[in-house]
């Protein structure tokens, strides 16, 4: 490293210690800070709470990984219905449209309430009761038709070239979408996609509102009982070291890509 590049990183460090220390004093010396610091970040409720609430993270965790399993299929159908073209699919891609539109403007918490609680109340058999469960399909909807608009903007991206090749040495268009436009497209977004994984690992926390014992649920019964919230100080720690080396290694890809594409380019 430079002198110049050492000189920049000491005045950082030092400026942020600074900063942070000037928070710190300015919150430790407010009258409340005492009362605050009971009922928010004592270690004795602290231990007493974390290993419940370990274990609800652990239903977040399986929440999370199996909607990361459902949510590129299913948005990648859609955006390919959306991306057919000719009249013959236009109800195809009327009801990719509908889809989209629909569960973009739905607030993901409603959702969730509505597939949730409705939809066991009909007792339907065959259906499944469990929340979980619910709250998995809830995301996966959700977050598909987002997904599903980031799909359909790297197809965009594909120049037109490359789907009129494609029909030229006699592909039909799902053959064009699957062998040349998709790989190109699904390339082109993957930064995208990440940020929507980041995200998502936040929003799993929704479905405590099911009764899910999920961290969240967990700190909630724990903070009923004691009338102290700690719990939710530990709950918040647990996703924040679950959510800080993926965000890390979305910005590594997303420099990465860049710089690829850059080298590309020239």
């Amino acid at each position: 490293m430079t002198r110049e590049g050492v000189r920049s990183t000491v005045i950082a460090a030092v400026s942020t210690a600074v900063v942070l220390g000037l928070v710190v004093w300015a919150v430790t010396s407010s009258p409340n800070w005492p009362r605050v610091q009971r009922q928010f970040f004592s270690g004795e409720h602290l231990r007493e709470t974390f290993p419940d609430v370990l274990s609800g993270f652990w239903v977040n965790v399986q929440l999370f990984f199996w909607s990361m399993l459902l949510i590129p299929v299913v948005a990648l159908v859609i955006a390919a219905l959306r991306s057919l073209r000719g009249p013959v699919f236009f109800p195809l891609r009327a009801l990719s449209i509908v889809y989209i539109d629909v569960l973009r403007g739905m607030p993901l918490i409603l959702l969730i309430l509505l597939l949730g609680f409705g939809v066991p109340a009909l007792d339907l058999p065959g259906l499944p009761r469990d929340p979980k469960i619910w709250g998995l399909i809830a995301l996966t909807l959700s977050y598909s038709a987002y997904t599903a608009e980031i799909y359909r903007a790297g197809i965009d991206a594909v120049p037109e070239s490359q789907r009129a090749s494609a029909r030229a040495v006699g592909l039909n268009q799902l053959q064009a979408l699957r062998f040349a436009i998709l790989p190109q497209a699904i390339r082109n977004v993957v930064p995208a996609l990440m940020n929507t994984v980041v995200s998502l690992q936040k929003d799993v926390a929704l479905v405590a509102i099911l009764g899910v014992r999920e961290a969240v649920r967990e700190a909630q019964i724990a903070s009923s009982r004691s009338f102290n919230y700690t719990a939710y100080i530990g709950a918040t720690l647990l996703f924040v070291a679950f959510s800080v080396p993926m965000v890390r290694l979305v910005d590594w890809y997303t420099k990465r890509d860049r710089a690829r594409r850059t080298n590309i380019a020239v």
